[in-house]
């Protein structure tokens, strides 16, 4: 899948995301202008606080994930992105950026399998969910 139809259907996913509440869609732009003002602490506190107002708030989960990455956080990063592909294991973005976070964390096992599955969905198929211990 070329980067260009990542982009579009990952928008499009956007849209028909479940409604989350105004007050967390705010509060998630803010922390989206943080992190484009360089204000890093900010952000991840406002990422923090979406998720905890809607924990099935895969982009704030996913967003969270790499401003963490960002700020050298890896092992909670690496939380955050497995929270991400849990409510979405069929997000291509979201397997490729939990093989990052773990790459980043010397856990490269763990990033082989993770871009295994980001490889999969780049091919059209489906991951199946992990059963919970």
């Amino acid at each position: 899948m070329s980067l260009a139809a990542l982009f579009r259907e990952r928008i499009t996913n956007q849209f028909l995301m479940e409604e989350i509440p105004k007050s967390v869609e705010q509060l998630f732009d803010d922390a989206n202008a943080d992190l484009a003002i360089g204000e890093l602490p900010g952000a991840i506190e406002k990422y923090r606080q979406c998720v905890e107002i809607e924990p099935g708030f895969f982009d704030g989960w996913h967003a969270l994930g790499m401003a963490l990455m960002k700020n050298g956080e890896f092992s909670t990063a690496i939380e955050a992105g497995q929270k991400a592909v849990e409510l979405h294991p069929n997000d291509q973005l979201a397997w490729s950026s939990l093989s990052l976070l773990y790459v980043r964390n010397n856990q490269i096992k763990e990033a082989e399998s993770a871009g295994v599955k980001a490889r999969i969905l780049s091919w059209g198929g489906k991951i199946a969910p992990e059963p919970k211990p």
